[in-house]
């Protein structure tokens, strides 16, 4: 990153600063976490009733996933698993379920330099494992609030811009009378 910004002429104080705001604007997915969404998507892909799930999954944005390895991982299920579009406007839609899914996830198990730079077998050997009976549709619901942050915040900045305006509009409306 510092390359790309003496590259670019940016100082590298400012890049710091947009890193670091990024950083406590999204709630990232823990290492634990992380790993228990992606042994869902290459274990639970054949069942039906988490496709849908997996497919939501696979089109939130990787900045969701917070260990560095994980987000590799991720973005290269993401790539592979992608279905060719015939018009940019379509939706993503996803290859998931028979053969080629196994076939994306058996090669970054068995070549894991593929995935990413320096991804280990270590690293994808949990790959295709099934996380446990603990990874149900209340888990999904908390991984996707944990992978966004708290909405609860959001509301609670929302109101309080919304008061702002109001109260600058109704100090105007004397001085126009």
């Amino acid at each position: 990153m510092r390359n790309l910004a003496q590259a670019q002429g940016a100082p590298h104080s400012a890049i710091s600063n947009y890193q670091q705001t990024v950083r406590t604007h999204i709630m990232a997915l823990d290492a634990e976490l992380g790993k228990s969404m992606l042994q869902m998507i290459t274990s639970r892909y054949d069942d039906r009733h988490w496709r849908k799930k997996i497919e939501k999954t696979l089109s939130l944005p990787q900045s969701g996933v917070g260990d560095e390895r994980q987000q590799q991982i991720f973005v290269y299920l993401k790539l592979h698993l992608k279905a060719y579009k015939s018009r940019r406007a379509d939706p993503d839609s996803w290859i998931l379920g028979g053969y080629a899914t196994k076939e994306v996830i058996d090669q970054a198990k068995f070549q894991p330099h593929l995935v990413g730079q320096g991804i280990t077998a270590e690293d994808v050997a949990f790959l295709g494992t099934d996380p446990g009976p603990d990874i149900d549709e209340a888990w999904w619901e908390e991984m996707l609030v944990q992978w966004f942050g708290a909405p609860e915040d959001e509301e609670a900045v929302e109101p309080a811009a919304e008061e702002t305006a109001t109260e600058a509009g109704t100090e105007s409306s004397p001085a126009r009378s």
